[in-house]
């Protein structure tokens, strides 16, 4: 799942802690921004016929039990002594990302979990299917929170499966929504490889040595939704599918954006511009997704990013608003003007002309 990111509490950096003895850390706020726990109808899951492509789906689950990354995730000396090499801004940046990763990753393994064990008895294949990327999640979780008590923190898993809000989506948003989620974080984690294979010396610490390989798991995941999507024809054709297509990919990508600009320290202290790697990142993954969404977003529109840029202003004001001791009411008062200026530069980016994927680009279909 990609990794979402949340302002962590100021004394994220400096909590009491060893490698050895790590401290619980308090999980973020929830806000807009930060991950969320997903569930849904679980026994429309179970009932899904599959018959239309269940052959690509029995495909894809018996890549998942070739499980290639199964001795992939094995710490090496390199982590030794890495979180000490760090700045103490570095370190602050650094830690909210394994944090939000970590939640993240954590959050898919919760979703895949519990969709394999309530239908494995009525759907076996998806069943199987959910159960792999479950593994891949959880491990996905353990590695990042393990590199989290480099720092002397950790996350306590157990405490966010009994405490975080769950959000419930129809079966067919959790297709919009995970697929987007795995594909946009394939794109992530390869972009950051790359640019670090180029550049060495931006290289913070030795968890990005594992992302090329760690990525593919992302892009299985979303090969697989892709497929899901394909068995279930009415998630991705006519009139309301356009629609619901349109606008999980504007919300994904300006939740990102908005995001990553706001966290754009990170981004520095690995030698990249936020902004720049979130327009390649925006871009590829719109291009993939053209290969099963019925339209993409024309983010080549002179006015794609003018408009991000101004929620991104709108948010830097919604913080300002936030802070201080004001009642709350006096607080949403002066937010409103910016929720307002918000949800209408987002209804101008919805009702921009998408394009239709088959004129999109022949080559990704």
């Amino acid at each position: 799942m990609v990794p979402p990111t949340a302002v962590a509490s100021p004394d994220a950096a400096t909590a009491i802690g060893t490698p050895n003895a790590p401290a619980t850390k308090d999980p973020v706020k929830d806000t807009i921004l930060t991950p969320r726990f997903y569930t849904t109808d679980f026994e429309a899951m179970a009932a899904m016929d599959l018959s239309p492509n269940a052959d690509e789906l029995e495909a894809i689950c018996e890549e998942f039990r070739k499980d290639y990354n199964r001795h992939h995730f094995v710490r090496n000396e390199e982590f030794e002594g890495a979180a000490d090499k760090l700045d103490p801004e570095t370190r602050k940046v650094f830690i909210e990302f394994l944090e939000q990763s970590c939640t993240s990753e954590f959050s898919g393994f919760l979703l895949y979990k519990e969709l394999s064990r309530r239908i494995k008895e009525r759907n076996p294949l998806l069943a199987e299917c959910f159960a792999h990327m479950a593994r891949d999640e959880a491990r996905h979780a353990g590695f990042l929170n393990k590199s989290m008590s480099d720092f002397g923190l950790q996350l306590d898993l157990g405490f966010l499966t009994a405490n975080k809000a769950y959000t419930y989506f129809k079966p067919e948003y959790i297709f919009y929504a995970t697929y987007l989620s795995e594909k946009i974080g394939y794109w992530r984690y390869i972009a950051i490889f790359r640019h670090l294979e180029k550049n060495p010396d931006c290289k913070i610490f030795p968890i990005f040595n594992f992302f090329e390989n760690w990525c593919q798991d992302e892009n299985r995941h979303g090969d697989f939704f892709d497929a899901l999507m394909k068995a279930q024809p009415k998630s991705v054709t006519g009139l309301r599918a356009r629609l619901w297509c349109r606008f999980f990919l504007l919300a994904v990508f300006a939740t990102m954006y908005v995001r990553d600009v706001a966290r754009k320290e990170f981004y520095e202290a690995l030698g990249l511009d936020a902004r720049e790697y979130d327009k390649y990142v925006i871009a590829k993954t719109n291009e993939t997704t053209a290969r099963v969404f019925p339209v993409v977003l024309n983010v080549d529109h002179p006015k794609f990013y003018t408009r991000l840029e101004r929620l991104v202003r709108n948010n830097d004001k919604l913080s300002a608003a936030d802070e201080g001791n004001a009642p709350a009411p006096l607080k949403a008062l002066r937010k409103l003007p910016y929720w307002v200026a918000n949800g209408a530069e987002m209804a101008k980016l919805f009702f921009t002309n998408p394009i239709r994927s088959e004129n999109y680009q022949a080559a990704v279909r």
